[in-house]
Parts: structure tokens; C-alpha cells; sequence
């Protein structure tokens, strides 16, 4: 869906922005506030934010989520927020903990993504390949060890692997095409 409104807004819709603000407005005070620990400051945070977003969207890789791309917008909105406002020294010195561990929370996000779009992906390949994948890569099994458990010979081993591993980067192509630009 994001992609429609980026599209749109890209052609000159200024209008379809409207559709991220609604969207995100309630998630870009919640991370700002989180970080600027002031409501009146999080709200000019939040909105500059968008601008930087609107501003930037023509830059914008479609490699991401449209959300992951504005939060970080967010969260380097807050830090250079704070950095303005570094009145009290020993408050600035929690608020950047906060911001990097605020980085780290949108990391593991981006990272459980991966994670859910692979496991999406290996539910669509046979059952033989996302076997042999999952023990090979994620289990960290030898040929090997992989021939000891499946039963299969060592050259059969290594012919699945290659298919499932063409196989699984086709249908990764398609569940990302298919969420970006579906």
C-alpha cells in the first residue's frame, strides 16, 4: 500500500502524503517521545520528521519497508534535536543511550523481518530443499552430517542444496516484489 501513495506522491499528488501521516504520525510521536522525553518537543520532532521524509521520498529505495526508513528519519530527527538542545550535559549523555539503543530496537525489527520473509520463503519450496537449507545454513550441519540425517548420498546432498538455493532466492524476488510493489 505504501508504494501506491509513494508512487502517487512522486507524480505530484502532494495530497497523498496525507496517507503517511495518518499512518505513521501516532508511531513517529511514540519513538520521539521515547527519546526527547518531552511532549512538546517529540510533536516538532515528529513533524520535521515528515518534512525530512517528503523532502527525501524521491530518494527513498524501495530495498525497505517505508516505515523502517521513517523511523530512522525519526530517530535522527530526535538526536539532532537533542543535540540542539543540550542544555543540561548529563541528560544529553542518557538521551544518545537512548538513541542508540533506539538504533538497536529498529535493527532487531528490520533483522525479525529477514527472518519472517525467509521462513515465508522456505514454506514454498519443497519440503526436501527447505529441509536441506534449513539444517545446512541455519542448523550448521556439514554434507556430512546432513547425509547422516536425511539418509540421502553426498552428491544427492549437494544437488538439492543448489536447487533449493535457486529456488529459495526466486521465490525471496517474488515475496519482496510482491511486498513493495504488490
Amino acid at each position: 500500500m505504501d508504494s501506491l501513495y509513494i508512487d502517487k506522491v512522486l507524480s505530484g499528488d502532494r495530497h497523498a502524503y496525507g496517507y503517511f501521516i495518518n499512518t505513521y504520525k501516532d508511531m513517529a510521536f511514540a519513538i520521539a517521545i521515547s527519546l526527547v522525553k518531552n511532549e512538546l518537543l517529540a510533536e516538532e520532532v515528529a513533524q520535521e520528521a515528515f518534512v525530512q521524509a517528503y523532502l527525501s521520498l524521491s530518494r527513498f529505495k524501495k530495498e525497505a519497508k517505508f516505515s523502517t526508513w521513517f523511523y530512522k528519519i525519526v530517530v535522527h530527527t530526535a538526536y539532532k534535536t537533542l543535540q540542539k538542545n543540550k542544555n543540561d550535559l548529563l541528560n544529553l549523555d542518557s538521551e544518545v543511550q537512548d538513541v542508540q539503543f533506539e538504533e538497536h530496537a529498529l535493527n532487531q525489527i528490520l533483522a525479525e523481518e529477514r527472518r519472517q520473509v525467509i521462513n515465508d520463503a522456505l514454506l514454498r519450496i519443497p519440503g526436501q530443499e527447505a529441509l536441506a537449507l534449513r539444517l545446512f545454513y541455519l542448523e550448521e550441519l556439514s554434507i556430512k552430517e546432513l547425509t547422516e540425517v536425511t539418509g540421502w548420498t553426498e552428491s544427492n546432498c549437494k544437488v538439492i542444496l543448489h536447487r533449493a538455493r535457486k529456488r529459495l532466492a526466486q521465490q525471496l524476488n517474488s515475496l519482496l516484489k510482491h511486498e513493495y510493489y504488490g
